[in-house]
This record gives C-alpha cells, sequence and structure tokens, in this order.
C-alpha cells in the first residue's frame, strides 16, 4: 500500500492484512488481534474484493475511494443496484454480407470480476471482440464503457477510457528487449514518445520510465528478463510481455485474447497465476475469450457462450459449464454423458 494516500479509517489485522472502515476478518482469517496495529501506517487500498463492512459474510467492491453497490463478483446484493459496469454490449448485432455474425448479443463486466467468453469455433467470439474494442462497427445495438456509448468512438479512444488488450497471435517485435516493449506503451501513456525525438537522438526514455517497467516486470515475475532480447523468451514468457504491455496503460478492463494458445498445461497454469496476482494487486476486470475449458473453469466467476452468433448462456461459471445446451454446442457432449 501507499503511504502517500493516508486515510486513517483503514486499519491492518495482526494477519497483515488491511481491511477497509468497519470491515472485519472473516471466519477463515481468524487473525489473533482484529484490532489497528499500533502506530501502523492505515493507507487507502487499492481497488479489490474485500469482506462486506455490512456483515453479510460476502465480499463487497472497494474502488480505491468507496465502496461500490456490487457484492461477490457476479452476484449483486439481493435488491441492490450494481453500479455503473467497466464494459456493457446491449443487443449487439453485426451483419456481413447479410449474414449474422452476432445477433442481439448483450454482455456486462463489472469492476474486478474475471468473466469469460467461450464458444465453438466460428461462434463469434472474435467478432464480438472487435466489436467491444472499436476495430469492427455494430450494425445495431450499443456499447458504453463506464456507461458513456462509445459507438461512434475509435479503438485508441476506448483504450485511453481504460480497454487494455491482447492478442491470440503473439504480437512482439524482434530486435528489441523485453522492457523494450513495455516502454513503448509508458510512453504513449505518458504522451513522450515521438518519432521526431527518436530520430535527432532525444528519445532516451527517463529513468523513471525505466522505473515504471522494471515494476511491472518485477511483478510478472520477468525482473531478471529486463535487458534480454525478446527473441530469447518462451511463449509463455512472451504472453506475459504482451500481458504487462497492455497494463503499462492502466486498463480499468483487460481482454484477453486466447492467451493459453500455444501453450502447455504447465505454463497456462503458471500464466493463470500470474494473472491472477496482478490482478489482485491492480484490481482491473477480466474478460477473458479462450477455448481451454479448464482455464476457464479455474480462473473465470462468471461466463458468456455464444453459438452462431447467438449468446445461448450465461451465469457463473460452473453453472454456464454444466448446463446441458452448453455442454452439447461447445463441448460435444450430448446429453446424459459424464
Amino acid at each position: 500500500m501507499s503511504d502517500a494516500q493516508v486515510d486513517p479509517t483503514w486499519w491492518q489485522a495482526s494477519d497483515g492484512r488491511w481491511y477497509p472502515p468497519t470491515a472485519r476478518p472473516g471466519p477463515t482469517d481468524q487473525p489473533s488481534d482484529p484490532e489497528p496495529v499500533a502506530g501502523a501506517a492505515t493507507a487507502v487500498a487499492p481497488a479489490g474484493w474485500y469482506p462486506d463492512p455490512a456483515g453479510t459474510g460476502a465480499q463487497r467492491w472497494w474502488d480505491g475511494t468507496a465502496w461500490t453497490a456490487h457484492v461477490d463478483p457476479g452476484q449483486p446484493a439481493a435488491g441492490a443496484e450494481t453500479g455503473t459496469p467497466v464494459l456493457r454490449a446491449e443487443q449487439v448485432t453485426k451483419r456481413f454480407a447479410g449474414i449474422n455474425a452476432l445477433s442481439q448479443v448483450s454482455l456486462e463486466v463489472y469492476p474486478g470480476e474475471r468473466v469469460g467468453l467461450i464458444g465453438p469455433n466460428g461462434a463469434g467470439k472474435t467478432t464480438l471482440f472487435n466489436c467491444l474494442l472499436g476495430t469492427t462497427s455494430v450494425d445495431q445495438g450499443t456499447v458504453t464503457i463506464d456507461g458513456v456509448d462509445v459507438g461512434d468512438r475509435p479503438a485508441h479512444e476506448r483504450a485511453r477510457m481504460g480497454i487494455g488488450r491482447t492478442f491470440q497471435r503473439i504480437e512482439l517485435f524482434g530486435g528489441s528487449t523485453v522492457r523494450d516493449h513495455l516502454l513503448v506503451a509508458e510512453r504513449t501513456r505518458r504522451g513522450t514518445g515521438s518519432l521526431w525525438k527518436d530520430l535527432v537522438g532525444r528519445g532516451r526514455p527517463t529513468s523513471e520510465e525505466i522505473g515504471t517497467c522494471d515494476d511491472m516486470l518485477a511483478l510478472l515475475g520477468l525482473g531478471e528478463l529486463a535487458e534480454e532480447p525478446i527473441e530469447h523468451l518462451s511463449l509463455g514468457q512472451g504472453r506475459l510481455v504482451e500481458v504487462g504491455r497492455a497494463l503499462m496503460t492502466r486498463p480499468r478492463l483487460l481482454l484477453l485474447d486466447e492467451p493459453s494458445s500455444g501453450l502447455d498445461r504447465t505454463e497456462t497454469r503458471d500464466l493463470a497465476a500470474t494473472l491472477g496476482k496482478v490482478q489482485a494487486e491492480q484490481g482491473f476486470a477480466i474478460l477473458l475469450v479462450e477455448h481451454d475449458v479448464e482455464l476457464v473453469s479455474s480462473f473465470t466467476e462468471r461466463a458468456y457462450v455464444l453459438d452462431f452468433g447467438t449468446l445461448i448462456a450465461e451465469g457463473p461459471t460452473a453453472d454456464v459449464l454444466a448446463d446441458p445446451v452448453v455442454r452439447q454446442a461447445y463441448l460435444g457432449i450430448e446429453a446424459g454423458q459424464p
């Protein structure tokens, strides 16, 4: 936690965890002393899920400055308004040559959530992804970011509103180092990078820019590889570089396009663990497009399923994956089969 933002209402229990005002540890935490530690800095905690101060036993989203009404990932409190989702698509329809690639698809992602988007090949996942990002226009329906209709805004403007992404096909640049990939994103975010400066030799990154990139690399477990040529990395490490580059833009929502593509089981598990750790620290939401059912099942809290451009299921991931319609359409499992 940063000592720069001090809020005396935050407190630290003897288990080392920080809690928002009036919150108390859940039954599994069981700290020996559930009172503020004498003399401990009480800094504002980052955005994230914390024990509900109302004592419901659920988790409530803290946005970094105040409590929201959203309780438990994907499970709003009964009768409570859920606040504004980071991303909302409503009745999105897209046609190509008169054929519906998407038909009235609706989707929401709330702060801090992990949401999956799955479906068989040709279901419309990539088309929906592109409609959300602004690289493809919608024929009907709306896309909003933090409640703002972005239908007429291009991809770069949506990115500035807090949407980051990675690509299904890894997009890294030869002849550059691991740190270089993050520096490009960091200097773009700051507005300090430009072609003319590089051409006249005045484009050298500052120590602050380098430090910010190295902090992200350390968080991703890539700190020792900062100076490595990108060609020396494994595919799994390359995926993490892509994630780090996207996170340098400080997104509120990270769209991941099949991040496990080409990875083996160990690399996939390592990637999921690292993503979970970074998300817990930074508080962004994740929308995951993925074919790996095991990854979707273990990593996401809610899921949407597309089939032939139509949404056929949505809800808690475990329930969605157990749905007979989903098992038939996506997994190819007939009703009654285990």
